[in-house]
């Protein structure tokens, strides 16, 4: 019998929903969720081929400067949907996208979103007043329910990379505040991204739940092992991956300028 369009769709919507279970049960597990960022489908493939990885997430930055955009919402949402859509196309593995704070319409893009096959995403609050905040959240959620899928938001709250100069205890306090609203809202967990140390995730973890904080892998952050013991939940990598990447890149031009020539014991993972 000829598959139909409407199967196919079918079949789409079914792989999506089984991969965002699939990402909604790595983050309550009590192994570290670590996701390592990509920005582009060969890249995405690289890293979905190692034994190691579960997910992958975009990273926005990333693919912002892929395609000559600064971050901060620069790109055109079609440009970045587009490309979080191929990524998410091209693996196996559940995929969580960096949408930034919604491009303005974060319930429309989430929805959006899921059209691509993503089955996550990060939301950032920008620390706009948490009543605003908070209703991009509950629309983010309100979006995925309505498309039947179990979508895993990681509610980002800058309460430390805008306000760190504020005391600890501002700063603290207000993420705490944050977080606990938005995972009220229905967010999967919360995305505190900063220096943060073992005193600092320990009072998030306390405050928020265990397994229900995300982190990003700084300088200075503590092992993947350490934070598993911790109770946090996840931990990715952000623009990081593609500057180890482009770093790579420019040691090797520099090398082939100075007289050198191309190693002998190159991969071929393009």
């Amino acid at each position: 019998m000829t598959s139909t369009p409407h199967d196919h769709a079918a079949h789409l919507a079914e792989l999506t929903v089984a991969r965002a279970e699939r990402l909604r049960e790595l983050h309550a597990a009590p192994e570290l969720l670590q996701v390592v960022n990509v920005w582009d489908v060969v890249s995405a493939r690289v890293v979905a081929a190692l034994p190691g990885t579960t997910a992958l997430a975009t990273a926005s930055h990333s693919i912002a400067a892929t395609f000559g955009y600064p971050d901060g919402e620069r790109i055109p949402v079609e440009l970045m949907l587009d490309m979080a859509g191929r990524i998410a196309r091209a693996v196996e593995v559940p995929v969580s996208a960096d949408l930034e704070a919604g491009y303005g319409a974060p319930g429309e893009t989430i929805r959006r979103a899921i059209g691509e096959g993503i089955v996550g995403a990060n939301l950032e609050d920008e620390l706009k007043p948490l009543a605003d905040s908070v209703a991009a959240v509950r629309a983010a959620v309100a979006a995925a329910e309505a498309e039947g899928v179990p979508f895993a938001l990681n509610a980002r709250t800058d309460a430390w990379l805008r306000g760190h100069e504020r005391p600890r205890e501002v700063w603290l306090t207000d993420a705490i505040e944050r977080g606990r609203a938005y995972l009220d809202e229905g967010a999967t967990c919360v995305f505190v991204p900063g220096a943060l140390d073992e005193t600092d995730l320990a009072e998030l973890v306390d405050a928020l739940g265990e397994r229900r904080l995300s982190v990003i892998g700084l300088p200075g952050v503590p092992a993947p092992a350490r934070l598993a013991e911790l109770g946090v939940a996840r931990i990715s990598y952000g623009p990081y991956t593609q500057r180890v990447a482009l770093g790579a890149l420019e040691d090797a031009a520099a090398e082939l300028y100075a007289g050198g020539v191309l190693p002998s014991d190159l991969r071929p993972l393009n």
